[in-house]
């Protein structure tokens, strides 16, 4: 039996301003919306989404497919990794991750931004538990059961 996570993630980085100073949060996103890993970095580039892939597949294994954006350190990354043929890009496949941005930035706004790269990571880190713990997919429950 695979684990429920293993099927397919999305993976996608947003841009973080740290007193003034823009940072990138790579994020990745199982196929039922429910954030998997965060990591917050300074350069985007091949190092740092090595950083995110090799994290990401040290908890959760290889995935089936992975979906991301045309971004070239992506490619690179998994090609490092010998998990070139994993990928898959697209124009709309990438927008459950998209979409999983949206929560952050209104909690972000909530907060007036932050102050240091730590207190992002941790806040992520907290967010996204306690986010997926309440979640609930409209798809995945009956109607009177989500009213």
């Amino acid at each position: 039996m695979r684990a429920f996570s293993r099927w397919q993630w999305h993976v996608d980085k947003v841009f973080v301003k740290i007193n003034g100073a823009r940072h990138y949060l790579w994020r990745a996103v199982d196929h039922e919306g429910e954030v998997l890993e965060s990591v917050v970095t300074k350069r985007r580039n091949k190092r740092a989404a090595l950083k995110m892939l090799r994290k990401l597949m040290r908890r959760y294994g290889q995935p089936e497919i992975q979906i991301t954006d045309r971004f070239p350190s992506y490619k690179a990354a998994l090609r490092d990794l010998g998990y070139g043929h994993l990928q898959s890009c697209g124009r709309w496949p990438n927008n459950r991750v998209e979409n999983s941005h949206l929560p952050f930035r209104r909690r972000e706004r909530a907060m007036q931004r932050f102050l240091r790269m730590r207190s992002l990571q941790k806040f992520v880190a907290v967010h996204s538990s306690i986010f997926n713990h309440f979640n609930q997919d409209r798809s995945f429950s009956k109607r009177d059961h989500f009213k």
